[in-house]
Order: structure tokens, then sequence, then C-alpha cells
């Protein structure tokens, strides 16, 4: 059984060669290149991984990404980003897939109305058209919604089955003012005991066309690893989902200072104990590979 590093990202120096937006996590002259990241997975025995878009949303900040999964084809798989103002997002998302390796586009809105009580036409939510073109094209949807935006992704699941979908991160979506960078320049999620969005995580369940990534602890734990708060979450989302639609991811780079990348490969032994060798396979490679479809190993 393959394991599969199931959401990451990796960055080059921004420079003519690989254009993309900077901030202050994130600079111009940093980089997290995707050989650093290699050695890691080598160190820990991890075949293959995500890549996951981080630096902008146009066609030329994807450069890097693009170089990587090229350079080691059977490796990786990407997802790209869409910009919000694209007048032709269907264009947008052909050329990025076109023989490149990336296989679908993450989204962190989904564009509908806000009252989950409103009368909802998905033909007016502003993803609608890449919903769409997703289910002509086979492309997966890589979500990473705001809170607020939670009840309106069954809409979409329900009219697009035959969309993969991935729910990032715990199937957690962050509130309104909630996310911030700590110290260590990691991402931080201030999530409630009681989130009302946790009940559309759980309401997707019963969609086979639904997987989640149990990735992210660090940013929503309130304790140092092995993060035993979320146990119980964890616990929930295994009976909900079944470790067929589980999949391990590391979010490499922000975690490398603390735990560490090696740390988290052993993350499930401390959260959930109890998995069987074939659930642990599942949720550490076999769900990732059958999804997502990753390629056979070659010798790149």
């Amino acid at each position: 059984m393959p394991r599969i590093d199931a959401h990451l990202h990796v960055f080059a120096k921004g420079s003519s060669e690989f254009p993309r937006e900077t901030s202050e996590v994130y600079p111009a002259d940093r980089e997290e290149p995707v050989e650093k990241l290699m050695i890691e997975m080598e160190a820990h025995q991890i075949d293959q991984a995500v890549l996951v878009q981080i630096g902008g949303t146009c066609i030329a900040h994807h450069a890097y990404l693009l170089h990587c999964l090229k350079t080691y084809s059977d490796r990786f798989l990407g997802i790209g980003l869409i910009p919000a103002d694209t007048p032709d997002p269907e264009a947008h998302m052909d050329e990025l897939t076109d023989g490149t390796g990336i296989i679908g586009f993450r989204l962190s809105s989904i564009g509908g109305p806000k009252d989950p009580f409103a009368q909802v036409d998905i033909r007016e939510f502003k993803t609608y058209r890449i919903w769409k073109h997703a289910a002509e094209k086979d492309y997966v949807l890589w979500l990473y919604p705001r809170a607020i935006d939670a009840h309106l992704i069954a809409y979409l699941v329900d009219a697009f089955p035959q969309v993969r979908v991935v729910l990032n991160h715990l199937g957690i979506c962050p509130g309104k003012g909630k996310f911030s960078w700590d110290a260590k320049g990691r991402p931080h999620i201030e999530t409630p005991s009681y989130n009302p969005a946790l009940h559309t995580t759980y309401r997707l369940s019963r969609y086979e066309n639904v997987a989640v990534h149990l990735s992210g602890q660090y940013a929503f734990s309130r304790e140092a690893f092995p993060y035993r708060d979320l146990a119980g979450w964890h616990r929930s989302l295994l009976t909900s989902y079944g470790s067929k639609r589980l999949m391990w991811a590391t979010d490499f780079p922000w975690i490398l200072e603390d735990p560490g990348y090696g740390v988290l490969t052993n993350v499930f032994k401390e959260l959930l104990p109890n998995l069987s060798e074939d659930e642990y396979g599942d949720i550490m490679g076999g769900t990732a590979k059958r999804f997502l479809r990753f390629p056979e190993r070659g010798n790149n």
C-alpha cells in the first residue's frame, strides 16, 4: 500500500521564472522547494503527495507548481487556484489541467446566500460554473470554505454527484476573523467548542463522492502534539466517513519546526490507536491513491 501525503505546499523564491504573490509569512526571498519536501518524504517512507498551489491564482503564478509536476510526474499531483474575478473560469481550469498533473482546484468560498433559510438557486452561486465544469471535465474540488458558506456545500454536492470533493483540514470551516498566523509562522484557526460548520461535515458523509483530510491539527488544537483534544473529532470522522474516505496529510511546510514531518507520520497511533491494519493503510495512502487516481511510481 502506498503512503501518500494528501495536502501540502511548496514554493520557490519569487523570480521572473517563478513569479508569485508574497506576504509576511512567505516573502519573496523565502523558499520551501520541492527537493526539501522530498528529503522528508524519503526519510519517512512517503511515496507520493498532493501539491496545493500557494502564492497567487493567475496562470503565471502556477509556474513553480507546474515545474514540480513536470519534473516529478510520478510523485505528485497538483491542485490549482482560480482567480475570483476571472470572467472565464472554465478556460482557466482547462489551461491549467491540460496534461500538467493538476487534477482539480481549491475553493475558499461558495458564493451563495448567507442566510441558511434563504431560497436557494445554485445557478446563482458565484462558483456554480466551476462546479458545473468540474462535473463535465472530472476535476476534483478541494474545499476549505468559510463557516458562513458551509451550509451551501450540500446543495452543490447533491447537484453534481460525479464531482470528487475533498474537505480540507478535518472538515472544519474557519469563521470570519478567526484566521491568523502564529509566532512560528503557521496558520492558526480559532475554533469554538461548538461549531455549526461541523454539522455540515457530518451531513456530507452520506455522499460517497466526498472525502476528508485528517490534517492541520496544529492549527485547531489548543494542545501540543499529539493534539489529544482533537481525538474525539477524529473518531467521529472515522465513524461517519469510514477509512476509505479519509486521507492523511501534513500541510508541509508549516509543520517542519513543530511538530516535525516524521512525527506527523505517527499521529494516528496517538489519536486513533484502535485502527485496524487495513484502516490505517487506507488513511495513510490507499484512499488518496484510489480517490485521486495517483499514477504508479516510476524511477523519478
